[in-house]
């Protein structure tokens, strides 16, 4: 990685926790590394690379999303289905270099992968940038997506001009107090419609993912009138019903406990249309 780089790690501020970290002590001798809130050193760690066939069909294609799971995240969502990677837990993840990045893109696209679909990386921004041009250079040919909580400073977004195709982010609620308990980010609501209005500028494809939270319809309603009244002719929304809940964290009395019903999903779908979003991808029951 190149110096000016790497000095995005020191004292950290990539994301909105600010934490302040100094994430390059684990490449130092003589430092003991203290841990930012998305548990990561400046080394990249992933979880998993392989072809994902679950993305919507835009995304998945014919030969599937070529998927690679960064481990840790700056969001802390209670029910996070990849509790084990997201929320730091040392043995889902392997440190790789910025040249072994590479030749996992060129080995997706070998395998037939539509795109390169990168899962959660705002908190590994820059080495993921060095990562992109290696493959780049390296003959990689596939679209590149940035797949995210939204849960995202402008400034680092901005770091990702020229390397993004299509942007993949959530807009989970605009309720700061579901954003705390469900997410610990009681921030995440302006944090968030200011990344997606930041992504519609720096890129022609954006698709909006909206999961709806089980007796939680109204934070949907917001959400889909907020589309509606900024971006709706500029984003593809993607209306999402597997929530499940999952996960281990301690504030788990906070979580809805059960599945969401067909009459939920039915009304969220009505709502579309008395807000003229026409441009969305629903889920069959």
């Amino acid at each position: 990685m190149t110096g000016k780089n790497m000095n995005y790690y020191k004292n950290c501020l990539l994301c909105p926790r600010n934490c302040g970290v100094e994430r390059l002590a684990d490449l130092q001798r003589g430092f003991r590394q203290k841990k930012g809130y998305c548990g990561e050193s400046a080394q990249l760690r992933i979880a998993s690379a392989d072809l994902h066939f679950g993305e919507e069909k835009p995304i998945t294609g014919r030969g599937g999303s070529g998927t690679i799971f960064i481990s840790g995240c700056s969001l802390g969502c209670i029910f996070c289905q990849n509790h084990d990677i997201s929320q730091g837990n040392p043995s889902f993840g392997k440190v790789i270099s910025i040249s072994d990045f590479a030749d996992i893109c060129l080995k997706l696209e070998l395998k037939g992968a539509e795109n390169i679909n990168i899962v959660t990386g705002s908190h590994a921004v820059p080495t993921i940038i060095e990562g992109i041009k290696t493959a780049k250079k390296m003959g990689l040919q596939l679209p590149v997506i940035w797949n995210s909580s939204a849960y995202e400073k402008t400034e680092t977004l901005d770091l990702l001009k020229g390397y993004i195709d299509i942007f993949l982010p959530d807009l989970k609620t605009l309720d700061s107090l579901i954003a705390h308990k469900l997410f610990n980010a009681p921030d995440y609501p302006e944090i968030a419609a200011a990344a997606i209005l930041k992504m519609t500028e720096m890129c022609e494809r954006v698709i909006i993912r909206h999961l709806i939270l089980p007796g939680l319809l109204e934070s949907t309603r917001s959400v889909l009138h907020w589309i509606s009244q900024n971006v709706k002719d500029r984003v593809t929304l993607s209306l999402m019903n597997q929530y499940y809940p999952a996960g281990k964290n301690p504030y788990v009395k906070d979580m809805p406990k059960r599945r969401l019903t067909k009459d939920e999903y039915d009304t969220s779908i009505c709502w579309l249309k008395e807000f003229g979003i026409e441009d969305v991808l629903v889920q069959t029951w």
